[in-house]
């Protein structure tokens, strides 16, 4: 444990996740910006908004999850903007169709998106309880498992459950946020998820198992996952009075995301995304600013302002999307042959969303700690 960590965990603290966990003080503009800035994948994100919310083109659907992360994204890096007022109100009006099956005609309740939103309301200002007039702490409540070897796993209501680490970890920051009952068991469970090498997996064990530790699980079943462990540092970063197990496990998740980053400064992903991404740098980058590793982040940032859509675009295929982040190079090259048509435009749409505020830290600029 290093003291910038313990001193971040001493802090009281709203929340923010980008996908994320504590609302990081974005550093001055300056007058002359960078030719890649986190203002301009804001303005980019913006201009992705439909009535307030992510459209997806290809399949005809709102997407309230990515629209909460461009809510997040929007938070860390221009605060509590009109996009952002607009954006809250937007899913607002739709939390219920966000968080349930009503438009399916159902009575499921999903518990990961359920605590994305609350984390979402706290972060951008609206309740700690609430969004949209429904009571988010409440509903989250009756999904966590009040007892037996789960005890504290969220769970989705419905036939199949698609609850995971990262669910669990917006749960456990929403809840003590909310002040419920529910938080202490949610916060124990998220950190049964981390192995002893200090990652976290991301999928659970099955729930009828008698361990569900990550170091309990065969060897398959504990992959080490960049995301979760990164999405999980930076919401365990915003409890208001982490115990000493909270401060260790941060310590260790820390340790274990700057053992993992390249050279180079980025991050792969989990099992399924292994070679570097923009998403995961982002996300890896943004959770070692918050525990203070301001020069792990500032490389994390500079690998991620290299996939940024920058220049005088004029005439080219990338006109108007100054801003945009890849995911990597290959979309990058792509993009400037051909543009962001409409099959490629969630994929930049999301790793905008989940490595813009990790070019706040560019060059140390703004980091904490």
């Amino acid at each position: 444990m290093t003291s910038s960590i313990a001193g971040r965990l001493g802090l009281p603290a709203l929340v923010l996740a980008v996908t994320t966990g504590l609302v990081a003080t974005a550093p001055t503009a300056s007058a002359a910006p960078q030719a890649a800035s986190p203002e301009a994948s804001a303005t980019w994100l913006t201009h992705q908004l439909t009535r307030g919310v992510i459209h997806d083109q290809q399949y005809d659907f709102d997407d309230y999850g990515l629209t909460a992360d461009t809510g997040f994204a929007l938070a860390a890096i221009e605060g509590q903007s009109p996009a952002l007022r607009k954006l809250r109100k937007a899913l607002g009006k739709h939390v219920r169709s966000w968080t349930t099956g009503v438009d399916f005609g159902s009575t499921d309740v999903y518990a990961g998106s359920t605590a994305k939103a609350l984390v979402f309301a706290q972060t951008t200002g609206a309740d700690r309880k609430s969004l949209g007039g429904v009571n988010l702490a409440k509903q989250l409540a009756a999904l966590v498992t009040a007892s037996g070897p789960a005890k504290g796993r969220i769970h989705d209501q419905s036939t199949d459950d698609f609850a995971n680490t990262i669910g669990q970890a917006y749960a456990a920051n929403g809840l003590a946020a909310a002040g419920s009952p529910s938080a202490k068991s949610a916060i124990n469970f998220l950190l049964e998820q981390q192995c002893s090498k200090g990652f976290f997996r991301l999928y659970f064990a099955d729930a009828s198992a008698a361990d569900q530790s990550c170091d309990g699980a065969p060897k398959a079943e504990r992959a080490p996952d960049t995301d979760a462990t990164a999405l999980a540092v930076v919401q365990l970063l915003s409890l208001e009075k982490p115990n000493r197990k909270v401060r260790t496990a941060v310590g260790d998740a820390v340790a274990w995301l700057r053992n993992a980053q390249e050279a180079d400064g980025s991050f792969g992903g989990g099992p399924a995304t292994e070679a570097s991404n923009a998403n995961s740098t982002g996300l890896a980058g943004y959770a070692l600013a918050q525990a203070g590793y301001c020069p792990a982040a500032s490389r994390a940032s500079t690998w991620i302002a290299k996939l940024q859509i920058t220049g005088n675009l004029a005439g080219t295929p990338l006109e108007g999307e100054s801003g945009a982040i890849a995911y990597d190079r290959k979309a990058l090259d792509a993009a400037k042959k051909h543009g962001i048509g409409v099959k490629q435009r969630d994929q930049f749409r999301r790793a905008t969303a989940q490595a813009a505020p990790a070019l706040l830290y560019r060059a140390g600029v703004g980091c904490p700690g």
